[in-house]
This record gives C-alpha cells, structure tokens and sequence, in this order.
C-alpha cells in the first residue's frame, strides 16, 4: 500500500494510473479536489478496490494521521501542490498554505508514523517529495542546464513556495534521519492536464477560433517531458533512488513558447481541418509579458539515467501528437472542465466528497 498526496491532480492522477496497472498495488489517494483537482481522471478505478480516495487536505493533522494509521503506507508520494505560476502571482497566500504549511503538517504526522514503525517497515519506508526545475531560476541561452547542484533561485511565488517545501523535505531527512527522495521535473504535458496550462489552452483556444496568446516575444525556453515518462521516473527513484538524493527529471526536450505553439497547430492543421479558423497559427496573438517570466529552463537528467537507469521515451514530436490525439477523442472530459461540471460529476458518481 502506498499513499498519495494530490492523486486527482494532473500528474498525481496519470501516477495512480500507471502505478496500480503496472504494479497492482493498492493506492490511498488523499486530495482537497480544489479547482484542478478531477475525479474524472480516474474513473476506470471507480469500482477499483486497489484505489481507495479521501476527499481531505494535507494540512488536516488529524485525517494524515487517521489515514497513516489505518492503512500503513509503506511509501507517501507527495504531488499536492499550487502549481501555476500565473495563480501564484495574483494570489500567492494559497501557495504558501498548500505547498510549504501543508508540506510541513505532512512531514510532522509522516515522522511520527515512521518513527512507530517497526525497524524492518522503518528501514523499508520512503517519503517521495515531487517538485520542480523553477526552484533554480532562470537560465540564459548560453548556460549550461539544471544539474542537482544548481542553487536555488526562484524568482516567483510558486516556485519559492516549492524551494521552501523542498528544503523542508531536505531538513527532515538530515535532522530526524526520514528517508526521503526529491525529484525536481521541468514542464509535463500529456492527458488529463488542466487547460490552464499552455498546450492544452492553446489546443482547445484553436478548436475554437480564439486567440492563442503567446506572452511577450514568445521565445521563452522550456524542457517538455511527457508526463508517462515523469511517471515512470519517480518509479525508479522510489524503487532505486538513494535516500536523502535529489534526482532532476527532464525529457532533452528545449523548446521555446512559440515553437511549441506551431508544433500543436500543425498538428491540429492535419487533425481537425475543420476548426473555425485555419490555419490555427493565424490564431496567435502576443499578450504583455507576466512579471518576472522566467527566459530559460533545462534540466539535466544524466544522474537520474545514470544511477537509476531512467531516461524518457517519448521526445516531443511522439508525445506531442500522442497528446494532441487524446484530447481530441476526450473532448467529453474537455468539456466537463471547461463548462465546471467536472466538480458535480464527484457528488453525483461518489454521493458527495468524503469518500473513504
């Protein structure tokens, strides 16, 4: 048994998928099902006994504690977050809520919990903290990638939230001896994203006829991993990462803004030759830059691929399109977000959200 923090999330989700196909081990999934959180995600688990959901937030002690105690996890996996970096400019209190009390209230009931283990589940155990390449910075064009040594220089409220939940992590591993992991991953794409972020706002803006904004001049810099790969990288760190190890997950994927936007147009120039506007490229509009964009991430992924054996599948023109294909045969799921009927479907299908 395993417990996940933030598992109706886009990644968390995508995890749980894999995880219980792949291993079949039971999985106790604990989200608050705030905004991005979609139980539709994991609908073909519905009926699943393996996948057991808890409708509750990490910064409730009393319900961490209930939930380590009940169903004794041999391993947390922490994905519960604030992740978009634009919600985090305009309102930052939650970040700091979620990612740096919320990831403290997790680790003092998780040590608690630990230290109650038995030595052979004490020695077994594992905490798994999932964060992000923005705790470096910004890089310019010429420097060389994000390596696990790179100091920490956020420069926005979403990822110093991040550094400030990953140093916690850090500190409880070196103070109280828990076994923890950390993996820092650039820009995931891939299913079940919420159309917030820039592929899956891009692609449905084009289906529709709408602007495509592109911030600034469009040539910021981002390494794309497929969220598959990501998931099957935090596999091999929690199967054989060192304790106290941080690994940085990336998929050798740089690509400015504007080419990925172009990317998805094409595609969709071939797939859906019947939007309201073609070429969808036409659709493109540059929108004043948000302050403090970051020009530059890379990661590099050498130590993952060396010590662990990880490195990524799919390169972006395979997870691209795979991408691209999904969202339109789900167009359903689609809809359910971006008319909020999503967030009914979990009373309607669970008889309400406190579901354990």
């Amino acid at each position: 048994m395993i417990l996940v923090t933030g598992g109706a999330g886009f990644i968390g989700s995508n995890f749980i998928l894999n995880w219980i196909a792949a291993t079949g081990e039971p999985v106790v999934n604990l989200d608050k099902l705030t905004y991005a959180g979609n139980l539709e995600n994991l609908v073909s688990l519905k009926q699943d006994a393996r996948h057991i959901f808890v409708h509750g937030d990490i910064n409730d002690r009393t319900l961490v504690s209930k939930l380590l105690e009940q169903h004794r996890p041999r391993a947390i996996l922490h994905f519960a977050a604030e992740s978009h970096v634009d919600r985090s400019i305009h309102g930052p209190e939650d970040f700091i809520q979620t990612n740096i009390t919320g990831t403290f209230h997790l680790l003092e009931e998780v040590r608690a919990y630990w230290q109650s283990l038995a030595a052979a589940e004490k020695n077994a155990f594992r905490f798994l903290h999932v964060s992000t390449d923005e705790v470096y910075g910004s890089l310019g064009a010429d420097d060389a990638p994000f390596s696990e040594t790179t100091p920490y220089a956020p420069n926005s409220p979403y990822s110093a939230s991040k550094a400030a939940s990953d140093h916690l992590v850090r500190a409880y591993h070196h103070t109280y001896g828990l076994p923890v992991l950390t993996t820092n991953c650039s820009n995931n794409y891939g299913p079940y994203q919420f159309p917030e972020k820039l592929i899956p706002l891009i692609m449905l803006n084009a289906l529709n006829g709408k602007a495509l904004p592109i911030y600034g001049d469009g040539m910021n810099v981002r390494d794309w991993l497929y969220v598959g790969d990501h998931c099957d990288a935090i596999c091999a760190v929690l199967a054989k990462g060192h304790l106290g190890e941080t690994y940085n997950i990336g998929g050798w994927n740089e690509m400015t803004n504007l080419d990925v936007v172009h990317t998805v147009c094409a595609i969709l120039d071939k797939l859906h030759p019947d939007s309201p506007v073609t070429p969808h490229a036409s659709l493109i509009t540059y929108v004043k830059d948000r302050p403090g964009h970051d020009r530059r991430y890379a990661i590099d992924a050498r130590k993952i691929e060396q010590e662990l054996g990880w490195k990524p599948k799919e390169n972006f023109e395979t997870g691209i399109q795979k991408t691209v294909q999904w969202y339109l045969d789900n167009m359903q799921w689609v809809e359910n977000i971006t008319s909020g009927t999503y967030q009914k479907w979990v009373d309607k299908n669970y008889g309400g959200r406190n579901v354990s």
